[in-house]
């Protein structure tokens, strides 16, 4: 099943149909160990309306209100050799093939509720950087106890000259004003997510397919259980936690974002997440 926040309300998608919830408090909603059982539940007694379909493309948020987003990095073998070879001339590029390797994974705060945004809305790129790319992700809902109930799509958009040029700039290349994009919805199955589950990455310029391309959730060398597990270590987080999980997808490196381009990012039965890059007004 799939949940939507809105501004009408939450709607849920069960078996093509669409159903609105008499809970209002996304945070209490979502935040349940037991998610799925407790919408399956509710499900019974609600009726179905067609109309809520179209009130999702006009009314629909981003499925974050109280919640931080995090961040894991060098996951996927292609993010290790991008980082490697963004950073080499600094000397960095040593920490990313370690990390890789290493029992503690790279995790990094990236967004509050505030500076996220959602499919439909505009992801921005920063102006003292003159190389920014997309970070295709699947994206973990854990609950206060830890426990994983739910996935989105997510956007971790990068400023790879800030990074490549000290990785101490890290914050700077990745936690800015829109900076990240999760959404359309939180995907809530019976179970954990199918390993053979597809990320699918296109970059829109004009009308034109300037970037695309496909990986598996199975080509991550750590487990969603691992990294969360890691993540909340020593820290708490009272609404639940979104918590991105790396990417496989890199444009060459030739490639940088351009104000006005669209990004499509597709995760097999869960959605579409679309974003128009622009960049903040000069003073």
């Amino acid at each position: 099943m799939k949940i939507y926040r809105t501004q009408q309300g939450i709607i849920i998608e069960s078996d093509a149909n669409f159903f609105i919830s008499a809970q209002k408090d996304w945070d209490g909603y979502i935040n349940r160990d037991d998610l799925y059982q407790s919408v399956s539940t509710e499900l019974q007694h609600l009726t179905p309306d067609p109309a809520l379909r179209q009130k999702l493309d006009k009314y629909l948020l981003p499925p974050i209100h109280q919640q931080e987003v995090w961040a894991s990095g060098v996951t996927y073998m292609k993010s290790r050799e991008a980082r490697m070879d963004e950073s080499k001339d600094a000397g960095g590029g040593d920490f990313y093939a370690r990390v890789y390797d290493a029992d503690r994974p790279e995790l990094f705060f990236k967004a509050t509720a505030a500076r996220t945004v959602g499919s439909g809305d505009n992801v921005l790129i920063r102006r003292d950087s003159n190389w920014n790319v997309p970070e295709p992700e699947l994206t973990l809902f854990a609950t206060t106890n830890g426990k994983i109930v739910g996935y989105t799509c997510g956007n971790d958009m990068s400023s790879r000259d800030i990074e490549g040029e000290n990785p101490l700039y890290l914050p700077q290349a990745k936690s800015y004003d829109g900076a990240a994009a999760i959404g359309p919805c939180l995907y809530v199955p019976s179970q954990a997510i199918d390993p053979d589950t597809q990320i699918h990455l296109s970059i829109l310029r004009n009308g034109l397919n300037m970037f695309s391309g496909s990986i598996g959730i199975n080509r991550m060398k750590r487990s969603h259980t691992e990294l969360i597990g890691y993540l909340f270590r020593e820290t708490s987080f009272t609404h639940g936690v979104f918590l991105m999980t790396g990417t496989g997808l890199v444009p060459p490196n030739d490639f940088t974002l351009q104000v006005g381009d669209e990004i499509r990012i597709t995760i097999d039965n869960i959605g579409t997440l679309i974003n128009t890059v622009t960049q903040k007004p000069l003073d």
